[in-house]
């Protein structure tokens, strides 16, 4: 069996959201197709290196901050690549088209230019996910007081929120949720409902957020808009991406009063088991919103909390 083409992608992110597509020029192969501009990592070198070089090259720039994202394997009829998605947050120069067609900023979520390649479909909609994954705590806050929270952070700009109450029963937290879901609807928030498939149907939730336990036990990705998982490891990880899970979060990355006799993986740990993660990945365990330059450096998506994402609103 043929190794994968290792190949380097940049994801460059503009402050209002946009993002920068790249026409493939004519003579190449899928020529016409948009894409992330990048290009394949030379025998030896480290895909760091190989990201800036060819940033340099096709789009004139010099890449000032970049961390690893996503991985993500697609078979063309022509090769197998293994594609190393970075997000590329600063860079020096303006970009211009060296050596594609044209380039063009576009917003994930109404991108205008077509066709596009066919592996940067997941990648468009995985950057539909924002930095911040809230887990509720209304049993230790109170229902009101939680509610109140909410309200203020999805004013702040809050867009994924995670109705858990694990001593809750089924119906009150069917009443949460459906509070929840009737709060963050209107802000353009989505709501997830831990673990329980048909209630977060029945309450008209965005999707369901799995235990690592139902994603082992799994066959097939529940049928909603959107999946998320819980993983420990890089195993548990690399189960909910064969499930089709659309993200995980992965920790503790530090102790927890909830759980305190599990280890904590600690920034490094939370690095190796996120390595080459074909889906986005949040930090989740004892972080909160000033740990996300170092969730984003260790390849994380963003940060989950429950206590921090509710604390100082």
């Amino acid at each position: 069996m043929t190794a994968p083409l290792e190949v380097a992608v940049a994801v460059l992110l503009r402050v209002d959201g946009r993002v920068l597509l790249a026409r493939r020029p004519a003579g190449k192969v899928y020529a016409g197709y948009w894409e992330f501009p990048g290009g394949k990592v030379e025998p030896g070198e480290a895909v760091m290196d190989a990201l800036a070089r060819e940033i340099r090259e096709e789009l004139g720039i010099e890449v000032e901050l970049a961390h690893p994202w996503i991985t993500r394997m697609h078979t063309y009829p022509h090769a197998t690549v293994r594609l190393h998605f970075h997000r590329v947050l600063a860079w020096r120069g303006e970009p211009h088209a060296a050596e594609h067609d044209e380039l063009s900023w576009e917003r994930p979520e109404s991108v205008g230019v077509a066709p596009l390649l066919p592996a940067n479909g997941p990648v468009l909609k995985a950057l539909l996910l924002p930095r911040e994954y809230a887990i509720s705590q209304a049993a230790e806050l109170g229902v009101k007081l939680f509610l109140d929270k909410l309200r203020r952070r999805l004013d702040q700009g809050l867009r994924l929120v995670q109705v858990r109450e694990p001593g809750f029963s089924r119906s009150e937290l069917a009443s949460l949720a459906s509070m929840v879901i009737r709060l963050a609807r209107p802000a353009g928030a989505r709501v997830l409902v831990n673990r329980d498939v048909t209630l977060a149907r029945e309450v008209g939730a965005d999707g369901v957020h799995l235990s690592a336990l139902q994603v082992a036990a799994a066959s097939e990705r529940p049928d909603l808009p959107l999946v998320g998982a819980s993983a420990h490891w890089a195993g548990e990880l690399r189960a909910a991406e064969i499930i089709g899970a659309d993200f995980a979060v992965l920790g503790p990355v530090r102790r927890t009063p909830s759980h305190p006799d599990r280890a904590p993986l600690g920034w490094d740990g939370l690095r190796d088991a996120a390595h080459g993660s074909a889906i986005p990945v949040f930090a989740l365990g004892g972080v909160d919103r000033s740990d996300m330059d170092a969730a984003w450096a260790c390849g994380a998506h963003g940060v989950a909390m429950v206590r921090a994402a509710w604390r100082g609103d």
